[in-house]
């Protein structure tokens, strides 16, 4: 196992990486913790929960609402949760958002911590302090952000992971590639899924990677300020097509970052053969670059997007491939796009 100690503004998380899920009951009391997860985790890793006070919630983003919320609160004040209880979710990213922020808001704020179980909790939704839930189709409207006391990393987790779950975290894990390093994407070019998901030494050295890449962005720009936008490089048309479509986060964030790409080509000045390296990639990793939709429904939701601005949005595009800026973009010019890039 190895710690690593990160310095967020005003408080330090600890990362324990390559943990068993059994090192918890070193990390907190035992009979003062409550452990939120869902159906799914539950059944496949029953006997670890053995012992432990759990609410169980229903799989899936569309669960990822204030309902869900309000029966974990529920559920809090029937065991008796206090001020000195800790929250643990161990699960993938809704269930993370959801009990990071049902711990936030639980007499008015609750220590909890993380064992995300899914490759894109592991690298992505688990770590920044972003913790909430989604208003209908508008995606993570209503939160929080506070950070988590610890990150428990059990790779023995993955084992009853499906394959489209693998296959959802790469996205995020090509994102982080396309935005911030362009010798992961030329590393992610040369090995295949089925590298990673048969080495178990290399698949931590990428995870522990993408892991160190979203932090030290999150500890410099917590708030959102600068940096840290550039995280939502293919989520801002992602979001919007999500919910609408169903589709796993991962398989719509790699739609939104083709659109993202094809947008950096007509206005950023992105090379378009560098498009087709990340095109290529996606789908090498088994993910969608397309998607038929209803182009009004979309532009709807995307108008009701966070990072609007009065009659402009936040894009992140590509300068090159590993280098991303932020653009704000007229919503009538995007409107005028969107069949374009989609």
């Amino acid at each position: 196992m190895t710690t690593i100690v990160n310095d967020y503004p005003g408080k330090q998380v600890h990362y324990y990486f390559d943990a068993s899920f059994s090192y918890l009951e070193k990390l907190v009391v035992k009979n003062n913790t409550i452990i939120i997860t869902d159906e799914h985790v539950y059944q496949l890793q029953q006997e670890k929960f053995a012992g432990w006070k759990t609410i169980v919630i229903k799989a899936g983003e569309e669960h990822k609402q204030q309902t869900t919320v309000d029966k974990i609160i529920a559920e809090l004040i029937r065991l008796e949760a206090d001020r000195k209880t800790c929250i643990v979710g161990v699960g993938g990213g809704v269930v993370t958002d959801i009990a990071g922020y049902a711990a936030g808001i639980y007499m008015r704020g609750l220590k909890f911590a993380f064992v995300p179980t899914t490759i894109l909790a592991m690298v992505d939704a688990s770590i920044g302090g972003k913790n909430g839930v989604d208003a209908g189709v508008y995606k993570n409207l209503v939160g929080l952000i506070r950070q988590p006391e610890f990150l428990l990393y059990d790779y023995s987790l993955l084992q009853t992971l499906p394959f489209e779950q693998w296959v959802n975290g790469f996205a995020e894990i090509i994102k982080h590639a396309c935005i911030k390093d362009a010798l992961m994407f030329a590393k992610l070019e040369r090995l295949t899924l089925h590298d990673f998901t048969t080495d178990t030494s290399l698949l931590a050295e990428l995870i522990e990677q993408n892991v160190m890449i979203k932090t030290n962005v999150v500890i410099h720009d917590e708030f959102e300020q600068g940096d840290r936008k550039l995280l939502n490089f293919g989520h801002t048309l992602g979001h919007a097509i999500e919910n609408l479509h169903m589709l796993l986060h991962g398989h719509a964030i790699s739609i939104g970052m083709v659109a993202a790409c094809n947008l950096s080509e007509k206005l950023n000045g992105f090379h378009y053969d560098d498009a087709i390296r990340i095109v290529k990639l996606l789908a090498k990793y088994h993910l969608p670059v397309d998607v038929e939709t209803d182009y009004d429904k979309v532009f709807e939701v995307l108008k009701m997007d966070k990072k609007r601005s009065r009659n402009e949005i936040n894009f992140i595009l590509l300068n090159k491939i590993g280098e991303a800026t932020i653009k704000p973009i007229p919503l009538d010019l995007l409107q005028q796009y969107l069949k374009e890039i989609i």
